[in-house]
């Protein structure tokens, strides 16, 4: 037996039993004629006793050991005479007897400790010793946990968990795929799945009426934060059902999570917000609600005064910062460089401070009578010690987005993000399609199974660009969680929505004929949701970033710098695939 207890679970009431435990030596300490060695294993660390007195030749042995190693001891626990409060185990050591090395270790590369020294793409490079520390450790038992929850969530209401296949056929119209060539059907792909998603649509066709999968997914996308090559959705789909009965499921089910993992409940039903309302006020389709700096449009406020950035804009809106009227010269000097860089790409900002007294002092007083300063003001309703931000552009989409950037910043800045709050919404009412000047054509704003709010079918024939999608996103703290929408399931709605989008009759057929025929046999009324895995266990974790809640993810390049995936294919392999690599240069 390698062990009798594991290295988190010993405490003052087993005193005095003999116990064996296996793990890695994390530190090494020597005091005299004693050595003392901090164990770890997954569970815990307990504090190692070698002393001269219960025996020299072992304690030599003990300072011979190395950080890392894999040790076996067998001793007696005992109460420590210099407590640690900081883990479960420390009112408790262990008086060594015995020692077995099971595996020596060479020093690792960087210390495995809660705060490492080890840079990213070191710590990717080893991420097998990155997986030993606390923090990460921690992320994928969060993670183990979640799927348990959402699993056990799910069974109670019916759903059935099934398995979809990896190896489907291609669909370019969403983001580019992964694609696999088949050796037995030369010069043919399979692609990777950037979701089940006409799979679950034809699960319903047969009659399964709740489906859930927690399924990998796969998008050859640039990545970011929240983004990854391969990633991880919980994927469902029901039967019989209108938006307001996913709602209700789905919004169940974050509030389960919340409950049972972070100890959170909330008070009544979840914020719902239209797309239309979240670019507005918010110019952003998730928007963090944590803190308020909603947009106020000042064009008839500020327009017509002599300022030609103004008078010539297609836009001025402006966000006011509670208590900030503080801000130095140099802090307003550096948030105007903030937005005026590339990422943002505004070309300037206007502030106005409220002073004590009541009167407004603007960057551009020149060209404004206190009366209209006090108006602009009004509009706000800000009050003595607030700052007014103001952004204009001569185009309002983009101005708007600009003006997203700098309150999220000045959410930062003035600590109003908090991580351990949570504020969730529902988006709601997108548009069904987005125009591409490019192209010169309608691109489907969720993908092309999306059906079209019932009343605005109409407008499918008349005006394609004001109908409203049947579809819905969850957004906490300004993190799309999810999102989904109830599905076309008459065959001749389908193929409007194909034409719409440019399909040809014989290209539609050709990508999508199985689900055009699959419906002909009595499809149901269906819509479903998926929820992202990876970017639910990240904010219960507090993370900037995905990565670090899955266990073996690629870096900023699309890389996986342990297994140096991906890599070159030997010539025999691609002479195998048909297949032959011709290098453009960039």
């Amino acid at each position: 037996m390698y062990r009798t207890h594991t290295c988190g679970e010993l405490r003052l009431a087993d005193a005095n039993k003999t116990v064996t435990l296996s793990g890695w030596v994390q530190k090494i300490r020597k005091m005299g004629k004693m050595s003392f060695v901090d164990l770890r294993d997954r569970y815990g660390i307990t504090q190692l006793v070698f002393d001269e007195e219960h025996g020299a030749e072992l304690c030599e042995r003990a300072n011979k050991l190395g950080r890392e190693y894999v040790i076996q001891v067998t001793g007696t626990v005992a109460e420590r005479s210099a407590k640690n409060p900081n883990i479960p185990t420390g009112d408790i050591e262990i008086i060594a007897s015995e020692l077995n090395i099971l595996n020596q270790s060479i020093v690792p590369p960087f210390t495995i400790e809660d705060n490492t020294d080890g840079g990213d793409d070191l710590r990717m490079k080893y991420r097998y010793l990155d997986l030993r520390r606390n923090a990460v450790r921690k992320n994928l038992e969060l993670r183990h946990k979640m799927a348990f929850e959402v699993r056990s969530y799910l069974d109670k209401l019916g759903f059935l968990e099934v398995e979809t296949p990896v190896l489907v056929n291609s669909t370019p119209e969403g983001a580019r795929d992964f694609v696999v060539p088949s050796r037995m059907n030369p010069g043919q792909f399979y692609a990777l799945p950037q979701s089940p998603q006409t799979l679950k649509q034809l699960l319903m066709v047969s009659g399964f009426d709740r489906y859930f999968q927690i399924v990998k997914c796969f998008r050859d996308e640039d990545l970011r934060a929240d983004r990854q090559p391969e990633f991880t959705q919980i994927d469902c789909e029901m039967s019989f059902v209108e938006q307001e009965d996913v709602l209700q499921i789905f919004e169940g089910m974050a509030k389960h999570l919340f409950k049972t993992i972070r100890g959170v409940e909330f008070d009544g039903p979840f914020r719902r917000m239209t797309w239309h309302d979240a670019m507005k006020y918010y110019g952003s389709d998730k928007p963090d609600l944590r803190f308020g700096m909603e947009f106020v449009e000042l064009m008839d406020v500020l327009k017509g005064f002599g300022f030609s950035v103004f008078d010539n804009a297609a836009y001025i809106g402006g966000i006011c910062a509670k208590g900030a009227a503080h801000y130095t010269r140099k802090q307003l000097d550096q948030l105007t460089e903030f937005v005026k860089r590339p990422q943002v790409g505004a070309k300037g900002l206007v502030y106005a401070r409220i002073e004590a007294d009541g009167n407004v002092k603007s960057s551009v007083d020149k060209f404004y009578t206190q009366e209209t300063l006090q108006a602009m003001k009004a509009a706000f309703n800000a009050e003595p010690g607030d700052l007014i931000l103001i952004l204009s552009g001569d185009d309002a989409m983009k101005t708007r987005k600009q003006l997203c950037e700098l309150r999220l910043e000045m959410g930062n800045q003035l600590g109003l993000r908090d991580k351990d709050k949570f504020a969730c919404l529902w988006v709601i009412d997108f548009p069904l399609f987005e125009w591409n000047e490019e192209d010169q054509r309608y691109y489907a704003m969720h993908h092309p199974f999306t059906s079209p709010k019932p009343e605005d079918i109409p407008l499918l024939d008349t005006d394609p660009g004001k109908v409203r999608a049947n579809a819905y996103d969850m957004v906490i703290n300004g993190v799309e969680v999810g999102g989904g929408s109830i599905r076309i399931h008459d065959s001749q709605l389908q193929d409007k929505m194909f034409k719409l989008l440019g399909f040809t009759e014989e290209r539609a057929q050709e990508q999508f004929g199985f689900l055009m025929n699959a419906f002909k046999y009595g499809a149901p009324p269906h819509g479903g949701l998926a929820y992202g895995l990876d970017r639910w266990v990240s904010i219960f974790a507090g993370l900037d970033s995905i990565r670090d809640c899955i266990a073996f993810p690629k870096n900023n390049s699309g890389r996986d710098v342990m297994l140096d995936a991906p890599s070159v294919l030997e010539p025999g392999q691609l002479e195998e695939l048909n297949i032959k690599v011709d290098l453009k240069e960039n």
